[in-house]
């Protein structure tokens, strides 16, 4: 059940047994525990929703713009600066950049058909012409292209590659490139977000965790309904 609920319930119980037993410290206690739950209650429903007459309800959806701005600002201010992509960079040079997956999806190709063009056009071209022509090297392409991606895996892994790569990657307009593509990425995302959608992501991460407002609000308006009780 609701820890919202189940607390209102409990109080609403102690209000009900005091009131019917004449038992004024039970009515006490329970009247003070149901308006302090209902009222972290009702604060919470008012940071989501609108209530109509209550001013500053609704502060969550009617605040989105505000909202989204947070969010840029905590991610370009606290998370991709120039020392966090510093920082990264480095880290990455000690383990060196993985360009295998880069490599195994480029298409050599053109490479080959690069090659056989510069072949036509130098001085082997007749040699070629007496052995069949281009045709002859056709066979050639697809073990040229697996050694040229095993060439290229290997030079990418490197240390002297990767120190290189590093070092440009590592240039303060580079660093500042690669924070403006973030920004738009995350500007872009974040237009993408309605009021409806905000309220949705901050309610689904607190909302849990505020119930035990509520809890607390009716186990303190219980506690101090009885101290109001003892001494009357």
């Amino acid at each position: 059940m609701n820890k919202s609920l189940l607390t209102n319930l409990i109080a609403a119980m102690f209000v009900a047994v005091g009131y019917a037993s004449n038992q004024p410290i039970v009515f006490t206690i329970g009247l003070f525990a149901l308006s302090g739950a209902i009222t972290n209650w009702l604060a919470i429903h008012m940071l989501f929703e609108k209530v109509p007459g209550l001013y500053g309800s609704g502060v969550v959806p009617s605040r989105f713009e505000e909202f989204k701005l947070g969010i840029k600002h905590l991610m370009m201010e606290q998370f991709f600066t120039e020392e966090n992509i510093d920082r990264f960079l480095t880290v990455s040079n000690s383990n060196a950049i993985d360009l295998t997956p880069v490599i195994d999806k480029v298409d050599l190709a053109p490479s080959f058909d690069a090659l056989v063009s510069t072949i036509e056009k130098s001085s082997f071209a007749g040699m070629l012409a007496m052995l069949g022509g281009t045709e002859a090297l056709i066979p050639l392409k697809e073990p040229f292209i697996e050694k040229m991606k095993q060439s290229l895996v290997e030079l990418a892994q490197s240390d002297q590659f990767n120190e290189i790569l590093i070092n440009e990657l590592e240039q303060p307009n580079v660093i500042a490139d690669i924070q403006n593509k973030v920004a738009n990425i995350v500007e872009q995302r974040l237009n993408e977000l309605t009021p409806q959608l905000v309220k949705q992501i901050v309610q689904d991460m607190i909302k849990t965790h505020l119930g035990w407002l509520v809890v607390w609000g009716g186990i303190f308006g219980g506690v101090i309904g009885a101290i109001a009780a003892l001494v009357q």
